[in-house]
């Protein structure tokens, strides 16, 4: 019974044939027929798309893409706690950003819109010998503030 059905699948797959078109024969037109608003939604995602790299805030501020620096990830606490202390001493106009991750607290600092700018402060970093590690530039959202306008 085995042979008879093997024999009639092999039997009914070597009849099969691919249909085969000659791309020379085709030709033609295609009409599209849409909706105007179609047009209208892809010009809005088009502007909300390139918008998304700076987004105001209702306290002034505002996010882009940028760089931080990644300090320190360690899971000793007073460590962290010095350096971050330090940095603040070098640098209080840069913000930073302390997280634990299990076991380790990180530390993250600035907001640079130039990598440049970043290796500029990690090289300083560096110089003074506080961390021993090496200091990573991250690419992350950062805050921005918007310029300070001059009073008439």
């Amino acid at each position: 019974m085995r042979l008879i059905n093997l024999l009639l699948a092999v039997f009914c797959c070597a009849s099969l044939q691919a249909q085969k078109i000659n791309d020379s024969t085709i030709s033609g037109t295609a009409t599209v027929i849409k909706d105007e608003r179609i047009d209208i939604l892809g010009k809005k995602m088009a502007e909300y798309n390139s918008g998304l790299g700076t987004v105001t805030y209702t306290n002034g501020l505002s996010s882009a893409k940028g760089y931080r620096l990644m300090v320190v990830s360690t899971n000793d606490r007073p460590y962290a706690m010095k350096i971050r202390a330090q940095l603040y001493q070098m640098f209080p106009d840069q913000k930073q950003y302390m997280s634990f991750q299990m076991p380790n607290i990180k530390i993250k600092f600035g907001n640079f819109l130039d990598k440049a700018d970043a290796e500029r402060i990690r090289k300083q970093i560096m110089n003074t010998k506080l961390v021993t590690n090496n200091i990573y530039i991250l690419p992350e959202t950062i805050e921005v503030k918007p310029p300070k306008e001059e009073k008439e």
